[in-house]
Order: C-alpha cells, then structure tokens, then sequence
C-alpha cells in the first residue's frame, strides 16, 4: 500500500511497484486518516509511508495502523526527506520497520520492501542507535530513572534488552553472554512482548527511555 499527499509522487510509486511481477499494490492512499481505513480493508502486508502529510502525519497513522487488534500485523516503510528527523524517531518508536529518503534509487526500494516484508530491519542496529541516541539524548536526562516496566522482566531478559540498545546483533549477544542465538531471541521475545514491543527499533528506544542504557554509554564487546 502506498501513502503520500503529493499525487505525483504516490503515483509514480504505485508505476514502479506495479511493474514489479512479485508485488501487488492493493491500494493508495493520499493521507493518513484514508490509510488507517484502506490498511483495515485491504491488509497490505507493507506499507510505504510519507511521514509529513497534512491533517494526520505518517507517525500518527503508522501507531493507529500497528495498534489496531486483528491477526495481521503489516510492516511500514517509512519515506521521508531528511534521514536525521524527528518524526523518523518518532516513527520508530511506533513500530516502523525501518525508513528510506525518497531520493531513493527504484532497485534500493524495492529490495527494501522485500527485506522488510521478509520480517527483517531495512537498516542495520548501529544506524538505528545512531539516530535514537540523537533524540534521547536531547530528551531524557543522563541519570534517567529505571522505567517501572523493566520490573516486569527477568534478569536475563532485561541483560538482553539492554544488549540490543547497545546495537549488538543476536549472534553478538550470544557471543557476549555464553547462549545461543535461539535462547538470546526467545529472552527477546519474551521481553517485547511484556513491554508490548512490536520491533526491534521499538526495543532500542525503550532502553534508551527507560535509562537501561544511557547515551554515550560503552557498547559492551562480545568475547
């Protein structure tokens, strides 16, 4: 599904897309009250969406989409002007999948699109701390308090969380606490869903909010 205000650009979007044998666009939308409608009616398994739109922005609708109840759970692709940017952060707190500049090259987009729909991050954990530190660190303060939600966790799964805010992959988890990859995602899994995490960007912000991880801190290495 794709979502942008400027007529052009969704159109041209929706070419592209169409002309690709293994995607199927269900539908377009010009802004974010229309997509939250067209995303409960059409269950697009990815979403393209413009963030700053008139009315309801992409973060807006992106949260309304990810948190409506049903079984099916699509993924947003977030397209925006400035890599650096607020509402990208936002977003990503949200439960984005990832983001791209709409400067774009068509096969960059493309691929982007099927690694997310595989279930993947577009972009890889570093980049994803290197933008959220950039916010948090202009709004939590440096001694911010232990979020009352971490109570709702294990030891391990709260070593866990704290490893991912730090960007280490699970297999550098792994590495790092002596388990294997499958035990390092069930402590993940485990902990996203007590916190009612639907990403893995979503978990690196909440261990930046919550103080479990303070900007500017050391990334533990892996043994």
């Amino acid at each position: 599904m794709v979502v942008d205000d400027q007529i052009l650009v969704r159109a041209g979007l929706t070419a592209l897309l169409r002309a690709v044998p293994e995607l199927d666009v269900v539908g377009e939308a010009a802004g974010g009250e229309e997509a939250i409608s067209l995303a409960a009616a059409t269950h697009p398994d990815v979403i393209l969406m413009d963030i700053r739109m008139p009315g309801m922005n992409g973060v807006t609708a992106t949260e309304r989409i990810l948190s409506a109840d049903g079984d099916h759970r699509p993924r947003v692709l977030i397209l925006t002007t400035f890599d650096l940017d607020k509402y990208v952060y936002n977003a990503l707190r949200v439960g984005a999948s990832g983001f791209l500049l709409k400067d774009t090259p068509p096969e960059r987009l493309i691929a982007a699109i099927q690694t997310i729909a595989s279930g993947d991050m577009l972009f890889s954990p570093s980049v994803t701390r290197r933008l959220i530190e950039a916010y948090t660190h202009r709004t939590v303060p440096a001694a911010a308090p232990r979020s009352p939600a971490l109570d709702l966790l294990t030891a391990r799964e709260s070593e866990v969380l704290q490893l991912v805010g730090h960007a280490l992959s699970n297999a550098e988890i792994a590495a790092l606490l002596s388990v294997s990859e499958a035990t390092v995602k069930t402590h993940l899994n485990r902990a996203m869903a007590k916190l009612g995490l639907g990403s893995r960007a979503q978990a690196v912000a909440l261990a930046y909010e919550s103080g479990l991880v303070v900007p500017g801190q050391e990334t533990p290495s892996p043994r």
